[in-house]
C-alpha cells in the first residue's frame, strides 16, 4: 500500500503524519474487508489552503477540517466487489495500487480542534484521517443512520489502534 503525504505548511505535529496515516488506513481498509493494495494521496493544508479547495471543489467559500475526495463510485458503502469491472478507471497502471482517492487535512484545524476537545493533536489527526478513509470507502454522514454508522466505525478505529482522546 502506497500513501503519499505532502505539507505544504511549516507546521510539524509531534508525531508523523505518513505513519499515523497508514496505520489509520490500513486498519480501516481491513475492517471494511477491501481486497486489494491501495494508494492514497493526502495533503495538509493551512486555514486558507483548505478554504480555497473547499470554494474550488464544493462551491464552499469556507475553510473546513478535512476534505475527501474518493475515486470510486459505490453502490453500497465498502463494496469492492465491482471495482475489478472498471480496472482502467480505478488501478495504476504502473503499480496495480486501487487508487481510493484524496485526502485534505487543515492543520490549523487539528491544533484547534484537538484544544477544543480536550485531547491530542494525534488524536484529531487520527479522527479525521478515520473519517476520510471511510468516505473514501463509500460512507456518508448526510442522514443520521449513516452519521452513526461513521460515528462507530471511527471510535471503533481508533479504540483498536489505541489513540484515545485521553493521549
Amino acid at each position: 500500500m502506497t500513501f503519499y503525504v505532502e505539507n505544504e505548511t511549516e507546521v510539524h505535529f509531534p508525531f508523523d503524519p505518513e505513519e499515523i496515516v497508514e496505520k489509520v488506513a490500513n486498519d480501516i481498509l481491513e475492517e471494511e474487508q477491501c481486497p486489494y493494495e491501495v494508494q492514497v494521496n493526502v495533503l495538509l493544508t493551512d486555514e486558507e489552503g483548505i478554504r480555497r479547495y473547499n470554494k474550488t471543489y464544493r462551491d464552499l467559500d469556507k475553510p473546513t477540517d478535512v476534505l475527501s475526495f474518493p475515486n470510486l463510485d459505490f453502490n453500497r458503502p465498502a463494496d469492492f466487489d465491482r471495482v475489478s469491472e472498471h480496472e482502467a478507471d480505478y488501478f495504476d497502471p504502473e503499480s496495480g495500487e486501487l487508487l481510493l482517492g484524496d485526502i485534505m487535512i487543515s492543520v490549523d484545524h487539528v491544533k484547534r480542534q484537538a484544544e477544543e476537545y480536550g485531547h491530542s493533536q494525534l488524536r484529531e489527526f487520527a479522527f479525521l484521517a478515520a473519517h476520510s478513509m471511510l468516505h473514501l470507502c463509500g460512507y456518508d454522514h448526510m442522514e443520521p443512520e449513516e452519521a452513526a454508522v461513521m460515528e462507530q466505525k471511527q471510535s471503533d478505529s481508533l479504540e483498536r489502534l489505541g489513540i484515545t482522546r485521553d493521549l
